[in-house]
């Protein structure tokens, strides 16, 4: 009988140790918890551009495209911490348009309740339009993301986007989005990010977004890409938002 309890206190000494080491280290652990993590999209060999105003049109393959080798444009004053994070949208232009959207994020800042309705909100350019029985063209796409502020009916945040550039799983705002999301829950950082989105003289519905994102405290989230707003097999009046199904 001794010897069991013996052995069930080195048992339970044990456990509380590692459970010590855990309370103890973890901020590090989490720090470090991206590391050695291939990010697939993010790794690999975008089509670059040097600035904004450089990006082509739609090559017919390549959905997202990298400007300044995949760095983000952020000052050193701009990547300063502000406790708890903040975010801040653009005024609407003349043409009811959105501007950029920048925000400094942290996971307190994330909801923890379900996205509220939004359908009141008409972006400039809502000319939705149907493509098959369950498939719209448009969604009201958010530039700073639900998911990460928990900003919801903002006309200052919501565009008319197409779906394909808003949520699919590969090659979509979404993709970025979940990404810095995860690294939020993860770590406990920082994240500066910023969405612009791309308006070419007064066309009403943008070309496609930028979005930039630098983690304050380590480089494992560091990125600028361009999304373009497009779908497949439809061809978009951008100076109106209406569209024509192409025939195959």
């Amino acid at each position: 009988m001794r010897r069991k309890f013996y052995r069930k206190r080195i048992s339970f000494l044990g456990i509380l140790i590692m459970l010590l080491g855990c309370f103890g280290g973890c901020s590090q652990q989490f720090a470090g918890l991206f590391d050695g993590i291939e990010i697939p999209f993010l790794n690999s060999k975008l089509e670059n551009v040097g600035s904004l105003e450089d990006i082509p049109t739609f090559d017919g393959e390549n959905m997202v495209v990298s400007i300044n080798d995949n760095q983000p444009l952020f000052s050193e004053d701009d990547l300063a911490i502000t406790p708890n994070g903040w975010q801040d949208f653009s005024d609407l232009d003349g043409l009811n348009r959105v501007g950029p959207a920048n925000a400094l994020l942290h996971r307190n800042m994330m909801p923890n309740y379900e996205r509220g309705d939004i359908s009141n909100v008409y972006p400039s350019g809502w000319h939705q339009k149907k493509l098959s029985e369950n498939q719209w063209l448009y969604d009201r796409c958010h530039l700073i993301g639900f998911q990460l502020t928990g900003e919801d009916a903002n006309w200052k945040n919501l565009l008319t986007g197409t779906a394909q550039m808003n949520r699919p799983k590969k090659s979509s705002m979404l993709e970025y989005e979940n990404i810095v999301a995860e690294y939020l829950r993860s770590t406990g950082n920082y994240v500066r990010y910023r969405v612009t989105p791309y308006f070419v003289g007064e066309e009403l519905v943008c070309r496609g977004v930028q979005m930039e994102a630098q983690s304050i405290e380590d480089d494992q989230i560091s990125f600028n890409v361009f999304v373009f707003n497009r779908a497949d097999n439809v061809n978009i009046d951008y100076a109106t938002g209406r569209a024509i199904i192409e025939s195959n």
